[in-house]
């Protein structure tokens, strides 16, 4: 009981993933939690925000209704199959789904770093550039940019497909995981060179695009009001938090997309203690619960904190319990 059978080619391993049966229970439990927290939470905050005709048309709240789409996408499309590992107590067949799974996946995870870019740039211009504002950031070019991170996004994940279909597909055969992710992806296509070096360089490039337009547009933000103190000799240590927590939650955003990349690095270099197939194992569950991380908590940082979503969740709930009256 709670051993996984893995198999790779025509041998079975008996390995451990998972050694114990309350590990897994408490895995189903901890990701059922998680992923209704997600539903909950980001389907609400979009239905409230689609509903309101105070936020709908502001671009601030555009783009976090974005977010919270994206973010009900990737839920959706990661927890089925993780849930459906967990009960059946067996690891994930590499097929279509896996295939279609992993690409679904990608294009939400660029799509929200790129969302959440927009979100800093959109600060930045409100604050820094209040004049300019509504001429800058007009609905035609925020649909534009909506629209192009969605569709850099999906460009991505397809390029990336089509190379992995360039190697020799072992179809049919058990993976070692819960969830496909990269590097499961490739073994089962024969580890085609093309595809691994297309993720790595467009995923660094990204994020490295990302991070310095969000640090050049919060510290701009933070420049920005503390200037408009400077001549009363007080010191805008609001500002200063503020700041230094968005920069901090974007980082949180990469956290597991780093821990990746440092996993990539060790095992380019041959770490004998990555490749035991424990270490291995307990990496791949840390890895899916990080990438819960940012579904659960984007609405809490970046919805909820903002007294007029509260308000208008308040009212979204008003109307859907309280019954209508007969004269509206």
């Amino acid at each position: 009981r709670g051993v996984w059978n893995l198999a790779l080619g025509d041998q079975y391993i008996k390995g451990s993933l998972l050694p114990g049966e309350g590990t897994v229970n408490s895995l189903i439990t901890l990701f059922a939690v998680l992923s209704c927290l997600s539903w909950v939470v980001n389907g609400y905050m979009f239905y409230g925000i689609f509903r309101s005709e105070e936020l709908s048309w502001q671009p601030r709240f555009i783009l976090l209704k974005n977010l919270a789409l994206n973010d009900l996408l990737l839920t959706t499309t990661f927890v089925p199959t993780i849930l459906h590992c967990l009960i059946s107590r067996q690891t994930l067949s590499f097929g279509i789904w896996c295939l279609a799974q992993y690409s679904i996946g990608t294009m939400c995870v660029f799509c929200a770093i790129y969302t959440l870019t927009l979100m800093a740039l959109e600060r930045y211009l409100y604050i820094c550039h209040a004049i300019q504002y509504i001429n800058i950031l007009t609905p035609r070019r925020l649909k534009l940019g909506i629209a192009l991170a969605w569709g850099v996004s999906a460009s991505m994940s397809a390029v990336y497909l089509i190379l992995l279909l360039t190697g020799h597909g072992s179809f049919g055969m058990p993976t070692t995981g819960l969830l496909c992710e990269p590097d499961i992806v490739e073994k089962h296509m024969n580890f085609p060179l093309a595809a691994a070096a297309f993720r790595k360089a467009c995923g660094m490039a990204s994020f490295l695009v990302c991070i310095l337009t969000c640090a050049f547009s919060y510290f701009r933000i933070y420049g920005e009001a503390k200037n408009a103190v400077e001549p009363f000799n007080q010191t805008n240590s609001r500002a200063r938090r503020t700041v230094l927590f968005y920069i901090s939650m974007f980082f949180l955003q990469l956290v597991p997309y780093w821990l990746k990349v440092v996993t990539d690095v060790f095992w380019e270099l041959n770490s004998q203690p990555l490749r035991q197939q424990g270490n291995a194992g307990l990496l791949h569950i840390a890895l899916l619960l990080l990438l819960f991380v940012p579904p659960c908590v984007n609405p809490l940082i970046y919805g909820l904190r903002n007294k007029e979503v509260r308000r208008t969740m308040l009212l979204a709930t008003c109307r859907i319990h309280l019954p209508r009256s007969p004269g509206m």
